[in-house]
């Protein structure tokens, strides 16, 4: 084991020097943003990359899920889960709209579909599911709920790109799917996020929000923000693009070392994979008790191993934020789950030595 701390996750990174040639040419270009020809390359290949009709980068997913919001025009209620990062609610409440939940799937962690129809009034607009740790949402199921009440539906994709479902990117569903590039994710631009559609009208007006309304000719033709990402975010993008399938690889062998290694571990539970397939971004263990979960976290940390607590606590609990509703599966799980460090230079061998403190801790 190194002596340096093992965190939950670090950035995958491209060498430095692939990054500094593609930093002269913004250089010499003298083009920092504006949708600089970094970012327009960023976007193509991304499309070719994933699969995708539409991409359209943004300088973080809070604001691709605020983009989302406004460029379907919704004011109302949007039915989210309370398993989820703070963002997905500050992001419907920044843009005037409500957010209600609806609990999860205490196997899959997504939102529940069989509990949707219950949070439906007359006043929702939208049902906002989460891709929890890149586990794809029941899309199916969440697709026809909308359609038979005539409501849109954005994904908060923020943990998903790589992940499929049917062969098929898990970002090409839904209206609009928001995702995040932030340091954290399995492919990031430092900071950074990106909307991705199917409706061809609908991406360029996403466009046209993230740069304060313009359209082509410069003209200011609708309501706005600055949601631009920068030549020097791009840049990083793409010479970190080309390591995605590597990073992606070298996460789900990780992953499944923790499973070989933590499966005989009596009491400890996983994340239900049963629809397509997750990018592997993340190794959430769930314990029986908060307290064993304590237990393990205090053993990892004295080794300078800490894991997170994602998420936690259920953001239904946020009352500073929202008003509390009951959301019992959610509030559980979020005392119970454990995120594992899981990075593209983390060593197998510290893989084994987390999974053999935490056997022992157990």
């Amino acid at each position: 084991m190194s002596d340096q701390p093992i965190y939950v996750t670090q950035p995958s990174l491209a060498p430095l020097e692939e990054f500094t040639e593609l930093l002269k040419q913004v250089w010499e270009s003298g083009i920092l943003t504006h949708n600089g020809p970094m970012v327009q390359r960023l976007e193509k290949e991304l499309c070719t990359w994933l699969g995708l009709s539409n991409c359209a980068v943004v300088t973080n997913g809070t604001i691709a899920i605020q983009m989302a919001i406004k460029a379907l025009e919704l004011k109302g209620e949007i039915i989210t889960t309370p398993f989820t990062w703070v963002a997905t609610l500050s992001a419907i409440k920044w843009e005037g709209c409500t957010p209600v939940f609806c609990d999860i799937e205490a196997d899959t962690f997504n939102m529940d579909p069989s509990k949707i129809e219950a949070a439906i009034t007359e006043k929702t607009v939208a049902i906002m599911p989460v891709h929890v740790f890149g586990n794809p949402c029941d899309v199916e199921a969440i697709e026809a709920i909308a359609q038979k009440h005539g409501l849109k539906v954005i994904y908060d994709a923020a943990h998903a790109i790589g992940s499929t479902y049917k062969g098929k990117s898990i970002l090409d569903f839904g209206n609009v799917s928001a995702t995040s590039l932030h340091a954290t994710k399995l492919f990031n631009t430092a900071e950074g996020g990106a909307c991705m559609t199917t409706d061809d009208e609908l991406a360029r007006k996403l466009e046209r929000i993230r740069f304060f309304g313009h359209n082509d000719a410069k003209e200011i033709v609708e309501d706005g923000f600055n949601g631009k990402l920068t030549e020097v975010h791009a840049a990083l993008g793409l010479a970190n693009l080309k390591y995605g399938g590597e990073v992606l690889a070298d996460r789900k062998r990780k992953y499944q070392m923790y499973l070989d290694g933590l499966s005989a571990c009596e009491g400890l539970t996983f994340q239900n994979l049963k629809l397509g397939e997750p990018n592997y971004s993340y190794f959430p263990v769930v314990f029986e008790s908060e307290e064993q979960l304590l237990r393990a976290e205090k053993a990892l940390n004295a080794q300078k191993i800490f894991p997170r607590r994602y998420f936690y606590p259920s953001v239904n609990t946020l009352n500073e934020i929202v008003d509390y509703a009951s959301m019992p599966v959610s509030e559980d799980l979020s005392q119970r789950i454990l995120c594992l460090p899981l990075y593209w230079k983390l060593n197998t061998s510290e893989v084994q030595e987390i999974v053999s403190i935490l056997m022992n801790s157990y």
